[in-house]
């Protein structure tokens, strides 16, 4: 079970909490909207996750998302899925967070005019390695990463209330919110609050799953709301309100107004540790759709295989890490590659985020009489909250994105013909 948490917070504590801060409180007239929207993120994340709380204690599988839309939809949707994992949500997540690795990594030691995409590829390559000798090396690399990134964001919290500038030095006033700097905000919160549903893939390999799932879930997303609200109210304290939301690297500039030059560099190597704890979780995770996958889908049955004396599938991390190789090696030379990952990744996520809310609801009706350990809370209302959400974020992804969202669509929809080439083929069965 604390395996588990400590893959949740640190899928999810990545590098957006350096990031959006700033970009929420730039939506919001005043330090209470900033926190009590941070909140709302925590509680719409809680909500979703007793929905999957009911689904992971139920259909404890390596598939996750995969196996529940096969389960409730038949095979296209849940081809689709994983297709899209494969080729753009997961190795799209893993370049994204080694672009930003290689970014943090380039100002404590520069490695030449590719330094970043060669800190890139390091990473990838090395975790890969670590994982494939097994998950118990890749869980205890994965705890001992969110341990650090936990200390850090401790430290600069500590440190943010403990000796923050008396007087913040002034800026202009942030632009009195309205209904759609609300709406965006929102869209950076859950944003950053992202990443808790990749425990699902773990569900199979958690002990005692139909009773820790819920557990698992619950306390990770917990736990992540209280760091994430104090982080805020840090960098707060050391900036003063207008400062944090007219700053473009908020996590550095509240560290030099701490201490200096000094705190740049120990924020740099905070956010290189995050980021990996980051990828180490995506890449864990990852792996497991590639395998069920493999195991319905006779074109790519050589992911299915599961190597027993490392207990993890070699086959599957292999494939995934090439992958996102090639998308760096694609990315490399274009500074704007964060940004266009995150417009390639976001609607195909928030579309298959939508149907698993659907399905739950569908699995009701369809598996009654299947025993459910753990029940959500209020339904029917409780997942019709979730499914509202997933839909304005799938919208929002749409309507505020550039090409990058075209891109991703169409990279989904070319998934069709392979379907077509690989039948016979059962979704989420195996």
């Amino acid at each position: 079970m604390l395996d588990g948490i400590a893959v949740i917070v640190g899928m999810v504590i990545g590098a957006g909490i350096f990031k959006t801060p700033s970009l929420v409180a730039a939506q919001c007239g005043s330090t209470q909207a900033v926190m009590l929207l941070w909140l709302a993120g925590g509680a719409v994340s809680l909500i979703g996750a007793l929905c999957y709380a009911e689904l992971t204690s139920t259909y404890p599988h390596p598939g996750g998302d995969y196996h529940y839309l096969g389960r409730s939809f038949g095979d296209v949707p849940a081809f689709l899925f994983a297709w899209s994992r494969i080729t753009v949500i997961q190795t799209g997540s893993i370049a994204l967070h080694a672009f930003l690795l290689g970014d943090y990594a380039s100002e404590v030691l520069r490695l030449g005019p590719y330094s970043s995409s060669l800190y890139a590829v390091g990473a990838v390559v090395v975790l890969t390695a670590i994982n494939m000798t097994g998950i118990r090396q890749g869980k205890w690399t994965q705890n001992i990463l969110t341990a650090f990134i936990v200390l850090g964001l401790v430290s600069v919290v500590a440190l943010g209330l403990a000796w923050a500038p008396a007087q913040p030095k002034p800026a202009p006033p942030p632009p009195t919110a309205g209904a759609g700097g609300f709406g965006m905000a929102m869209i950076f919160v859950l944003l950053t609050y992202g990443g808790w549903n990749e425990i699902a893939y773990l569900s199979f390999e958690v002990r005692r799953a139909r009773k820790n799932m819920v557990r698992v879930l619950v306390l990770g997303i917990s736990v992540i709301t209280a760091i994430y609200l104090a982080v805020n109210y840090s960098f707060v304290r050391s900036l003063g309100f207008a400062a944090m939301a007219s700053s473009s690297a908020v996590a550095a500039d509240a560290m030099r107004a701490i201490l200096g030059g000094p705190g740049v560099t120990y924020m740099s190597i905070l956010v290189v540790f995050t980021v990996l704890s980051s990828m180490n979780a995506v890449i864990i995770t990852g792996s497991r759709t590639n395998y069920a996958f493999g195991r319905d889908f006779p074109l790519l049955s050589f992911l299915g295989r599961w190597n027993g004396a490392a207990n993890t599938p070699v086959n599957a991390l292999i494939f995934q890490s090439a992958l996102a190789l090639g998308l760096i090696v694609l990315g490399t030379g274009a500074r704007s590659g964060f940004a266009t990952m995150v417009e390639y990744t976001a609607p195909v996520f928030w579309l298959f985020f939508l149907l698993v809310g659907i399905s739950l609801f569908v699995l009701r009706k369809k598996e009654g009489a299947v025993v459910r350990p753990f029940r959500v809370p209020l339904y029917p209302l409780t997942p019709l909250v979730f499914c509202g959400v997933c839909l304005y974020m799938l919208y929002a992804s749409l309507a505020y994105t550039g090409k990058g969202a075209g891109v991703g669509v169409i990279v989904l929809l070319a998934g069709i013909p392979f379907f077509l080439a690989g039948r016979p083929y059962r979704a989420g069965r195996s």
